[in-house]
Order: C-alpha cells, then sequence, then structure tokens
C-alpha cells in the first residue's frame, strides 16, 4: 500500500476504535505508530516520532492554561457562583413567558465565561433549573432541552478547553483564540433568547401551560452586587487581562485560579480536604489532556508522514467546489462524526486533515477553530452519543423524564446551533474582527 493509502486507513481505524470505546489517546498513539512503521518500514523511526511528540506535548509553554483553568472552574463551581448568577437572572426575567428559559440560557453563558466546561454547565444546571421549571409546569422537554442547549457555550465561550485544544493542535495562540470566542458565544446566547421569545409568543404550548413565576423574590442591590460581582470581578481578570494585553493566557488562568481560591475561602465553600480533591481532579484531568495532545501530535505527524493533508487538498481543489461547497463537506463531516464521537476526538482526528487546505486558501485558523468548535459541539445534543444529554439525564435522575426527551428537546437548539455556524461561516469578521 502507498503511504496515502495507509494513512487514509489510519483515520478510519481511529474513528472506529474510539467508537467501540478505546481510549482516544491510545488509539490516536496506537495507529499512528503502526502507520509510521509500516510507511517508513523502520520501527526506530516510529519510536523517534514518539520521542519528538511527547517532548514537543510536554514542554509548550500555553499547555499550563489546561491545570491553571480547569483548577479555577472547579474551585467556582465548589463556591457556589453558578446558583447565584442562576438566582439574579431567573429574578430578571421572571414575569416574562419562558422566563427561567431564558435565565437558564443567561446564567449559562455567565457560568462558561468563568469554567469553560459544557459537563460543568450541563451538571449544576439540570440541578437547579429543570426542577425549578417543572415547579411550574414547564414542558419536561423544554425543560431538559434548554440546559442541554445553552451547556454547549461552555466550550464556545473562552476560557474554553476545548478552544485550548484547538489552539495546541493548530499551533495557534490561546489569547487569539479565548478573545474570538467572544462574539460567536455571544451570538449563540442572544440567539437562545430570542428563540424561546418567539416560541412563548407563537407555540406557548412547546415551553409550557404555567411559565411564569408567581413569586416576587426581592433582590436589593447590596444582594445582587454579592452574587454577581465575584463572578463579574473573574471575568474582568482573565477576559480583560488578555484582551488588553495586560496578561498572558497563562497569567490569566493564574490570576483566575488565585481569585476563584480567594472567593471560595470567603465564602467558606471549600474545607482542606475539598481543596485537596480539587487539586486531585485538577492532576487527573491535566494529565488526561496532555496525554491526548501528545499523541494527537503524533498522529498530526503521522498524516504530514503520509503526505494525507496535501492529497486531501489536492483532491478537493481538482473538484473546483470553492470555499463554500468545502466548508460544506466539512459542516456535514463534523456533523457526522459529532452523532459518533466526543468533540475532543473530532478537533483532533479532523483538523490535520483540513488545516492545509483552509490555510493554503488564504483563511484564518483562529476562525476555522470557532467554526470546528461550534460544529464539533453540535455533537453533544445529538444521538446516539450526545454527551450532554447523557449528563442531564444521569443528573436529574427522574423516571418521568426519558433520555429520548432530553434528545428531543435539545434538538431545536441543535437546529439554533446549525445557524449561527451558518452565519459565523459566512461572516467570519465575526470571530476574527475582535482581534485585529
Amino acid at each position: 500500500m502507498s503511504p496515502v493509502e495507509i494513512g487514509a486507513l489510519s483515520v478510519v481505524a481511529i474513528v472506529v476504535l474510539i467508537y467501540f470505546g478505546m481510549y482516544i489517546p491510545v488509539a490516536l498513539g496506537l495507529v499512528s505508530f503502526i502507520s509510521i512503521w509500516l510507511i517508513s518500514g523502520k520501527l526506530v523511526l516510529a519510536f523517534n516520532f514518539l520521542r519528538v511528540a511527547v517532548g514537543d506535548g510536554v514542554t509548550e509553554y500555553e499547555f499550563a492554561t489546561i491545570p491553571l483553568f480547569t483548577v479555577m472552574g472547579l474551585l467556582v463551581s465548589r463556591a457556589g457562583l453558578g446558583t447565584d448568577i442562576y438566582t439574579v437572572m431567573n429574578r430578571a426575567f421572571r414575569k416574562v413567558t419562558g422566563g427561567i428559559g431564558m435565565a437558564t440560557v443567561g446564567a449559562n453563558a455567565v457560568f462558561a465565561a468563568v469554567t469553560g466546561s459544557s459537563i460543568a454547565s450541563a451538571s449544576v444546571f439540570t440541578r437547579i433549573s429543570v426542577p425549578e421549571m417543572r415547579r411550574f409546569d414547564y414542558n419536561p422537554r423544554f425543560a431538559v432541552g434548554v440546559v442541554a442547549g445553552s451547556s454547549v457555550l461552555g466550550m464556545i465561550i473562552p476560557p474554553s478547553a476545548m478552544l485550548i485544544i484547538y489552539a495546541l493542535v493548530a499551533e495557534q495562540s490561546v489569547g487569539e483564540m479565548f478573545i474570538a470566542g467572544i462574539i460567536p458565544g455571544l451570538c449563540l446566547t442572544v440567539a437562545y433568547i430570542v428563540a424561546i421569545v418567539l416560541v412563548g409568543r407563537f407555540w406557548p404550548s412547546f415551553i409550557g401551560t404555567r411559565t411564569r413565576q408567581a413569586e416576587d423574590i426581592p433582590l436589593t442591590a447590596l444582594q445582587i452586587l454579592d452574587k454577581t460581582g465575584p463572578t463579574v470581578l473573574l471575568i474582568v481578570i482573565v477576559l480583560g487581562g488578555i484582551y488588553t494585553g495586560w496578561l498572558t493566557p497563562v497569567e490569566a488562568g493564574a490570576a483566575g485560579a488565585l481569585v476563584a481560591l480567594l472567593i471560595a475561602m470567603a465564602r467558606r465553600s471549600i474545607t482542606w480536604q475539598g481543596l485537596w480533591r480539587t487539586a486531585i481532579e485538577t492532576g487527573y484531568i491535566t494529565a488526561s489532556i496532555l496525554f491526548l495532545i501528545t499523541m494527537a501530535s503524533l498522529y498530526s505527524r503521522m498524516l504530514g508522514f503520509a503526505g494525507l493533508p496535501d492529497q486531501l487538498d489536492a483532491l478537493l481543489q481538482s473538484y473546483d467546489l470553492g470555499f463554500f461547497g468545502i466548508m460544506v463537506i466539512y459542516v456535514v463531516l463534523m456533523l457526522f462524526l459529532g452523532t459518533l464521537l466526543d468533540t475532543a476526538s473530532i478537533i483532533l482526528i479532523v483538523v490535520p486533515l483540513f488545516i492545509t487546505l483552509i490555510e493554503s486558501m488564504g483563511h484564518s485558523l483562529v476562525w476555522f477553530g470557532l467554526v470546528t468548535v461550534i460544529g464539533a459541539e453540535i455533537g453533544l445534543l445529538t444521538p446516539p452519543l450526545g454527551i450532554s444529554c447523557f449528563v442531564i439525564k444521569a443528573t436529574l435522575n427522574d423516571p418521568e423524564i426519558s433520555l429520548k426527551d432530553v434528545f428531543l428537546g435539545a434538538l431545536p437548539f441543535a437546529v439554533i446551533m446549525l445557524f449561527v455556524l451558518i452565519i459565523l461561516i459566512r461572516y467570519p469578521v465575526l470571530s476574527t474582527g475582535i482581534i485585529h
């Protein structure tokens, strides 16, 4: 077989192995190692590729953002900032049809800006907002759907773990990826809220029969400041520091982690045992992502060694599809893989294949990263994988709401995400304009 054929078969083999349950880094590393060996016929060359990939992964400076933002997100969750933001948002939208749903979207957007995790958002707001919506006779499918849909904001609004992974794989600035994610994340947030308003106006039965909060729970200005101040402070320090250039992403992560720790201590929401568990969990997450990125580096080198990206570039160019034709193929591929694999797997497998083509066409790799993450995140809401939907079902533990209800409730939000993705492809300035 030719190197290109071996490279193509390796991509298929990785997808199949991950789908059948093999640990993602193991699948990436094992198949890539064997492919290099088969292409070159030299085992020592495969080991040399592995040595270089490991060395690059461990010494990458911007990798330090991962443990810092991870510990910040864990501390924020322990400090209960998600509950506080939801309480304020719920108060703001209390008199609007579907107001609790809008409050959930708004709170998720703010919470995403200090956690960067869709799974954390899904878990937190399933416990907070779904019982509240059920109490006011919201449609169960809408209740779980709005949590599922808005939870994906955690992977788009910075700081986002997926944006960090993409930046490391595509060799882009983490800071630029964070800044570029702000407007697309806000656009998706606004699109969700507008959709809920329109549904409440023209199709209220989809939301529920009694969708306004009866209680008027007063919040003083001091209480609102107490509940929102810590979160706003974190956002200003992290995103403001990066945007103004005062802090690098690593420094912003360190500052955010320190402030999050001080907030948790001031609120007495963390003990020494809790702090130790947070440190251990951060270590587990960091180690797993480091292993993932290292094996992804080996995979990218294998593809380059096989010449597959160049061949794919030449093949697509030969059909004269144009920019939008290629993007249609890319988005369809992302949506298909999203039904089978998680977001990180999709980014690690697909980006190295298309990045040469996108770069040769003169398009921004920062913009391409946002397109990739949003396209892959749609998979969090679609069966059969739909990780966010499974997390919601497991967290809710309500026999009256089936997994089918969660998926059907999340479907309209997946469609809205697709609409926003199309807008972003048509107007790249939405992601790149703010960094220039």
